[in-house]
């Protein structure tokens, strides 16, 4: 099992990896090779401990946030997303045929301030987060929706 403190709990970076002692040691290894030992792990350890210790109980409310983008999202005709697949505070989803490929939605949605990553040439990323209120969310997903809905 991998976890990072970096992804949904705020620290600045870091993450661990538990598994048996075979796995650990390979793991260890790779890390080395890769130029991972680093030295002054300190902050980082510090900060994980922080978002361990007070930022684990705003998973839930990324989590609802993501199911809310998620789910103004797939009522567009142009976005493909299968609500089953939100779990977490990712969201995937395609384009569908007609509409503006990812290149150009992203374009579009960064240029009124919303953040997504394209995976692919249909298919865009968006990720809620700590600092995300679910009001921006909301915002986010009319702002994705009208991207989309606009012509190619």
């Amino acid at each position: 099992m991998a976890v990072s403190f970096s992804k949904g709990l705020g620290a600045p970076g870091g993450s661990l990896l538990a598994g048996g002692r075979e796995l650990i040691v390979r793991a260890l290894r790779h890390r080395r090779m890769l130029g991972g030992a680093m030295r002054q792990v300190g902050i980082f350890a510090a900060a994980a401990l922080h978002a361990l210790e007070h930022h684990t109980a705003g998973l839930r409310e990324d989590h609802a946030n993501a199911r809310l983008l998620a789910e103004r999202l797939a009522r567009s005709p142009r976005i493909v997303l299968d609500l089953a697949t939100v779990q977490t505070n990712i969201v995937v989803f395609a384009l569908a045929p007609g509409g503006p490929d990812a290149a150009a939605l992203v374009a579009a949605a960064r240029a009124r301030g919303v953040q997504v990553n394209a995976l692919g040439p249909r298919t865009i990323r968006a990720l809620t987060h700590r600092d995300v209120t679910r009001a921006q969310c909301a915002g986010a997903a009319d702002i994705l929706v009208a991207a989309a809905d606009a012509p190619a």
